[in-house]
């Protein structure tokens, strides 16, 4: 059983509608926060807001933001604080991967990839400090990957743009450091049972099959095999993983930790 460690803290979750961000919700809902999902689908948001507030009693809503748009993420920010009078916690969660070989990469969808995961984490760090520093305080989270430490091949603009949002929390760590806000990042391994890498059309699995990540691998089986192969303790991250060390960014016991990336990877990453 969880033991409320954040009670009456408020927490807005970017991508929160589904997968790994509406886990993170439901997580920081238990811990004792009321609850800001922003996605762009906006009906998937408002039933995983509702779902959240029914099963911790916390209070949960959803507001429909596109991250690459600033007055979404600015009046994502405005309605929070409106809300609840102020933001503890901001987690920029969402993001979207598209994987192909750089010599048939689509430059459309280059540009999309780095359009959501990383400017949308600057506009997501911009309008949470504003949220955040009259009160000189706060704490800011942003989902990053082992792909943010290491190269992944026919996956470059999702590596790229992790690369960049690692350089983007340390930087906005050293501006806000002297207002009280802390900003860090976590690195997950592979989601090997999240809908990022199981959706049967649009689902990693299926995405690096295509593009000839794995070696040899003729069946979304044989990509499963290949990636657990590489953890050392031998299985996928979960989102309990994750939720795990995002409380534990979030909490007091933190306090002295800003800018940075936090490796949760099983020992795949160790950088």
């Amino acid at each position: 059983m969880t033991h409320p460690t954040l009670d009456g803290q408020i927490a807005v979750v970017t991508g929160g509608a589904q997968g790994l961000g509406e886990a993170i919700g439901r997580r920081l809902a238990r811990e004792g926060c009321d609850v800001v999902i922003a996605d762009v689908r906006a009906d998937t948001a408002d039933a995983a807001a509702r779902a959240i507030a029914a099963e911790s009693g916390r209070r949960a809503i959803a507001v429909r933001t596109d991250v690459t748009s600033e007055a979404d993420v600015s009046a994502l920010f405005d309605r929070a604080l409106a809300e609840f009078g102020r933001v503890d916690i901001a987690v920029a969660n969402a993001a979207i991967l598209i994987a192909e070989p750089i010599a048939e990469a689509d430059a459309d969808h280059w540009r999309a990839v780095m359009n959501v995961n990383l400017f949308g984490n600057f506009l997501t760090f911009k309008h949470a400090a504003r949220a955040m520093l009259p009160r000189r305080r706060g704490c800011i989270i942003q989902i990053n990957s082992k792909s943010g430490k290491k190269g992944s091949a026919a996956n470059s603009a999702y590596a790229a743009s992790k690369f960049g949002g690692i350089g983007l929390v340390q930087s906005v760590a050293l501006e806000l450091a002297p207002h009280g806000i802390r900003v860090n990042a976590i690195c997950p391994g592979n989601l090997l049972d999240s809908p990022l890498w199981t959706d049967p059309e649009r689902g990693l699995f299926v995405q690096y099959l295509r593009a000839g990540k794995v070696p040899g691998a003729r069946t979304i089986e044989d990509v499963r095999r290949a990636y657990i192969a590489q953890v050392p303790l031998g299985r996928g991250c979960t989102y309990d993983d994750v939720c795990n060390v995002l409380v534990f960014l979030a909490s007091d016991a933190a306090s002295y930790m800003t800018g940075q990336a936090i490796n949760v990877t099983g020992g795949q990453e160790m950088r």
